[in-house]
């Protein structure tokens, strides 16, 4: 962190940035935005791992095994489906009002929704209004997710000076597997020291009823935040110019072909997260029957080796450029994507625990980079909602169906792991792809219009 603290000089084959760029303020919105991003992805986290143990028994016991763990993970990809359209909304509002408004709305019903979730009653006790509201909620979470998650991205890198855009999307980055380390930590902890009836009955809701927390002092953090020097030079710009400011999705009017470059590019990074993180789970206890306890153990192992890759990842694309960067992240992925079901099927527990944190490594590398890689590829007034599509409609298409997806060709055929294998490598192919074929910009200024 001691490089945010040093005079902000430009490379020399950097073209300067238009404004002065405070290094205290960039410090603080960066804080702001890792402490954000690691209380939306802590409840996500908690979210994706009890809706593949605990769920289908408390929200659908209606329904036999099979059915349950499909209708849980319905459940978890409702808050996919919202996130696109919060992306919309949002990043709508934050290319015409401003960035730090608009994250300061959207965490607070990233919290509230998550409460919430922590004091629904189970179907035993309010029946089919139980996994009603517990899909309502999903939306909400998933609907301030895709409103958030590109907006922090933005405000950082828009803080950010040009040779240092990779480094703060980088720390910004590990504001994800921190969530996912601490969320690990917490479901452990529960599903170890309490009972099997203590966790189901009221052990589970402790994660997210610490949002309360964890929201009142994000909500501290953000509110001394400003609003970033791009964003104010391009609203000067614009009155000085009388030029009306552009439509809410004027980006796909206008870059209709850069937001779907960015979509295919995270399609992989998005669908092996939710392979790694979220079926593994299940495929873990129901398949290999793991225990809970220890499902949760291994998960901890890999996030929390995972955690510099998304620094590593953003500094050395500051040095050797986003696609370059990118690409190695891909790579390590599609080793995974290749290796990972074989490894676990082994029973061999740190083999296992070490392709899954390989896996969240690779994934890592790529978050590290994608925050700068995704703002260099978008004008100022259509890189909030442009971002918020790349990676909300990514997460919709090739992320939110995997849980889902997997349960079923596990169900319906004899060689799932096959299946699933192929779908992963897939996803790697189809990134790298798409990612070869967007600009490099690691270079330029932000305030140069493209």
């Amino acid at each position: 962190m001691s490089e945010l603290t040093n005079p902000v000089q430009a490379p020399p084959t950097a073209v300067a940035d238009a404004p002065t760029f405070d290094p205290r303020i960039a410090r603080r919105a960066v804080m702001s935005g890792t402490f954000g991003t690691a209380l939306e992805w802590f409840d996500f986290a908690v979210y994706g791992t009890l809706s593949a143990t605990l769920f289908p028994q408390l929200f659908f016991p209606s329904f036999d095994a099979n059915t349950a763990i499909l209708a849980s993970f319905a459940t978890f990809g409702a808050g996919m489906v919202a996130r696109p359209l919060g992306g919309i909304v949002f990043g709508a509002l934050g290319d015409k009002i401003g960035r730090r408004n608009v994250l300061m709305f959207t965490l607070v019903l990233m919290g509230a929704s998550s409460v919430l979730i922590g004091l629904l009653p189970s179907y035993a006790v309010a029946g089919i209004l139980a996994p009603t509201l517990l899909v309502a909620l999903r939306f909400l979470q998933g609907f301030a997710l895709g409103g958030e998650a590109s907006g922090v991205q933005v405000l950082v890198v828009e803080h950010a000076p040009t040779d240092r855009r990779g480094l703060f999307g980088g720390i910004l980055a590990t504001g994800s597997p921190l969530a996912q380390t601490f969320a690990s930590l917490t479901l452990t902890g529960l599903a170890t020291f309490l009972s099997k009836d203590d966790f189901a009955s009221w052990g589970w809701r402790v994660p997210f009823l610490m949002g309360v927390l964890l929201l009142v002092v994000g909500m501290f953090i953000r509110r001394r935040v400003e609003e970033t020097p791009a964003f104010k030079e391009s609203q000067k710009k614009a009155a000085e110019s009388a030029i009306p400011q552009e439509r809410a999705l004027a980006v796909i009017i206008k870059k209709p072909g850069t937001v779907i470059k960015l979509v295919l590019s995270w399609a992989a990074s998005t669908g092996l997260f939710w392979i790694s993180v979220t079926y593994a789970v299940s495929y873990l206890t129901k398949q290999l029957h793991y225990d809970n306890s220890i499902t949760f153990g291994l998960l901890l192992m890999a996030n929390l080796i995972s955690i510099p890759a998304a620094f590593f990842g953003g500094r050395l694309s500051d040095r050797i450029g986003r696609k370059k960067t990118f690409l190695i992240g891909l790579a390590m992925q599609g080793i995974a994507a290749g290796t990972m079901f074989p490894i676990m099927n082994s029973m061999n527990y740190p083999a296992s625990a070490a392709i899954i944190a390989f896996a969240l490594c690779g994934i890592q590398v790529t978050a590290g980079t994608q925050a700068a890689f995704f703002s260099e590829s978008l004008p100022t007034t259509m890189r909030y909602t442009g971002s918020a599509l790349g990676m909300t409609m990514a997460g919709l298409i090739f992320g939110a169906p995997i849980p889902f997806v997997a349960a079923w060709i596990f169900q319906n055929t004899s060689n799932g792991t096959l299946a699933l294998t192929c779908i992963g490598l897939g996803l790697v192919l189809i990134s790298v792809i798409a990612t070869l074929s967007l600009p490099e910009r690691y270079k330029q200024s932000l305030h140069q219009q493209h």
